[in-house]
Parts: C-alpha cells; sequence; structure tokens
C-alpha cells in the first residue's frame, strides 16, 4: 500500500480553524481513498463545498494535501494546533528543513494505524443494497432505461438540483433531467 505525509485538517463545522494534522496516510489500489488515524476518506472529485475528501462514516468534509515546505499547510485566514504524528517527526522536519517543531503552532501526537477497510467495505455494501437501481444508470443514454429507471434518475436529478450549491452544476442536473422527461413523455 502506497504511503505518502500529508496535511489533514476537518472542514465541516470550522472555518480554517478545523482539528489539523500531518501524518503518514497510506492509499487504496484506486488511489481515491486514503486512511488515516483509523478513518478512510473518499475524493469528492471536486464537488465538496469546503473540503476535497470525506469521511464515508460520517459525512465531513476534510481537506487533504501534500504539505508545505513553508508550513503554510493553514489557510491564512486559519489557526489552531497542528498536530503532527510522533513516527513521521524526523520525515517531517526533513522537509521542512528544521531541527526541532516550533511549539507555539504544532504538537506532536500518536495515531490509530489500523486501517478501516472491511468497516469501509461493509459500509459501502449496505449503501450499495439500499439503491434500488444501479448508480451506473446515470451514464446510460435515455433509450436504454426502463421507465421506471427513468423516473428513478428523475427523482434523484431534481434532488441533486434542488441541494447543489454552484449554478453550473444546477444546469447540469436540469439538463439531464429535461432530456430523461423528454424520453418519458416521448414513449407515453
Amino acid at each position: 500500500m502506497r504511503t505518502e505525509i500529508k496535511y489533514i485538517e476537518l472542514k465541516s463545522g470550522f472555518s480554517g480553524n478545523g482539528p489539523a494534522w500531518i501524518g503518514l496516510v497510506s492509499f487504496s489500489k484506486s488511489g481515491k481513498t486514503i486512511y488515516f488515524d483509523g478513518k478512510a476518506f473518499q475524493s469528492l472529485d471536486g464537488t465538496g463545498i469546503s473540503g476535497n475528501f470525506f469521511d464515508p462514516e460520517t459525512d465531513d468534509e476534510y481537506w487533504i494535501s501534500g504539505v508545505k515546505k513553508d508550513m503554510t499547510d493553514r489557510h491564512k485566514f486559519g489557526g489552531g494546533k497542528v498536530f503532527v504524528e510522533k513516527r513521521i517527526l524526523s520525515d517531517y522536519l526533513q522537509i521542512i528543513s528544521k531541527s526541532e517543531l516550533p511549539k507555539s503552532d504544532y504538537e506532536l501526537t500518536e495515531v490509530e494505524t489500523e486501517k478501516p477497510i472491511e468497516r469501509i467495505n461493509e459500509l459501502e455494501n449496505e449503501k450499495a443494497e439500499i439503491n434500488e437501481f444501479d448508480t451506473d444508470l446515470h451514464f446510460k443514454k435515455p433509450n436504454e432505461l426502463t421507465d421506471e429507471e427513468i423516473e428513478f434518475v428523475i427523482s434523484e436529478l431534481a434532488e441533486d438540483e434542488k441541494n447543489v450549491q454552484f449554478n453550473k452544476a444546477r444546469r447540469s442536473y436540469k439538463k439531464k433531467r429535461l432530456e430523461l422527461e423528454a424520453e418519458l413523455e416521448k414513449r407515453k
């Protein structure tokens, strides 16, 4: 399993001052899931509100990035201590070209090293079983779907359209929804 030293900050419920860590993360085979401190983080693929990854167990968003050599990992208007994993301290000090951590902004910590792969797989399987229809319905052409599948996708798109934050995404959901509604109308 590939590992890398990363900066991890909880964004949900905080404005740049959430708990933050610098630690050794592990990547899944696909690279879309990161494991750290007994948690899994899955990529939001650019759809996050303030983070680029989320915890599938809590839906909290996190910002995960490479560590910066100049130690400006936190947002310039953010604040709070950054917890540095003890086992990577010497590697981190080498990255930032320092001999010791500044005590005012950083604190050493131990983290859970067990990867929750099995727990996350069970969670994802439960979510997959809940869906009556396959998630790849969104990628099929309208004429490849049954009436029930079209109605299901329309309801999902309408919900997404209502809840999305950005207009560009809203227009995309609406366009797809209207296309499917036209296909249903054509069939009747």
